[in-house]
């Protein structure tokens, strides 16, 4: 049972930072499996030191 509330905020940490990093250059997904894959601290570094996404104006 107690796993299974640490493995519930280590995912709910992986979305939060795929919510920060939703406007920025790898979008959601790629901020969620970057930080479900590497860590949530790493996650949360790669969105600060990305660049945001470039706009479509044209």
């Amino acid at each position: 049972m107690h796993q299974l509330i640490v493995v519930g905020i280590y995912i709910g940490l992986c979305f939060f930072i795929a919510l920060l990093g939703m406007n920025r250059k790898w979008g959601f997904w790629g901020y969620f499996f970057g930080s479900l894959l590497l860590s949530p601290l790493i996650g949360i570094l790669l969105v600060l030191a990305s660049d945001p996404r470039p706009s479509d104006k044209t």
